[in-house]
């Protein structure tokens, strides 16, 4: 008789269990897609999406990446669009405090911003970027330099890191994020959206655009750009 009760309450726990599971799953894709399910203006919509991480819709994410890029290249290299350029000098003012994020940024990117904050996993209550979150765990673990990787991960782990301290080892390879897709990401994040919270959006406008060159459906700059930024 105790055994058969003892049976029927293991039964009752591992349903309990199984439902609960279930629940938490639930509420995690929820979180994950809120942001994305906030936002539909993909202006990068016809291009794929390389950001590839396991239980996380990045679909946002990527438009986000490109839009700095963007951004990015009108500031530093509008007339050529050079990416590598553009992530050189763009990192380097960031770390030194000489970035204008009010003027950079473009309305665009302020509307993809506006959505990822509310992604509540990315900030933390300070509006200071998780270094926890599935995003920047997910691009830490496919930084392609595993010794930048490894920097990264000792300085999460002291609760050290800081962009200005990562900004040594980070200086020197930044050039290759148009290799590097997920280095590129944590630059985009790290150093660009974490700034926009001071930006006033009212006072966000369109820039003039050079419309010579085009980034191609792999979310890169096109063969003319990567063969000059290669020189």
């Amino acid at each position: 008789m105790k055994t058969s009760i003892k049976k029927i309450n293991n039964i009752a726990m591992s349903k309990n269990l199984l439902k609960l599971t279930i629940i938490v799953l639930c509420l995690t894709l929820f979180n994950c897609q809120d942001e994305s399910a906030s936002f539909n203006n993909y202006k990068y919509a016809d291009q794929e999406n390389i950001l590839v991480c396991d239980n996380l819709d990045t679909k946002l994410y990527f438009e986000a990446l490109l839009s700095f890029e963007d951004d990015i290249t009108d500031k530093y290299d509008p007339k050529n669009k050079n990416i590598r350029r553009g992530y050189s000098f763009f990192t380097r003012d960031a770390i030194n405090g000489k970035v204008n994020f009010q003027e950079i940024v473009s309305p665009h990117t302020m509307e993809i911003f506006e959505a990822l904050k509310n992604d509540k996993d990315l900030w933390q209550t300070d509006n200071s970027i998780n270094y926890q979150s599935d995003l920047l765990n997910c691009l830490s673990k496919n930084f392609k330099n595993k010794d930048l990787q490894a920097t990264y991960n000792a300085l999460v782990s002291t609760n050290s890191m800081r962009a200005d301290i990562f900004g040594a080892p980070l200086i020197k390879l930044v050039k290759n994020a148009h290799e590097d897709r997920y280095m590129a990401a944590y630059v985009a994040f790290d150093l660009y959206y974490a700034n926009l919270f001071n930006v006033d959006p009212a006072l966000v406008s369109e820039k003039p655009k050079n419309n010579n060159a085009n980034k191609n459906n792999n979310g890169l700059p096109n063969a003319v750009n990567l063969i000059d930024a290669k020189k």
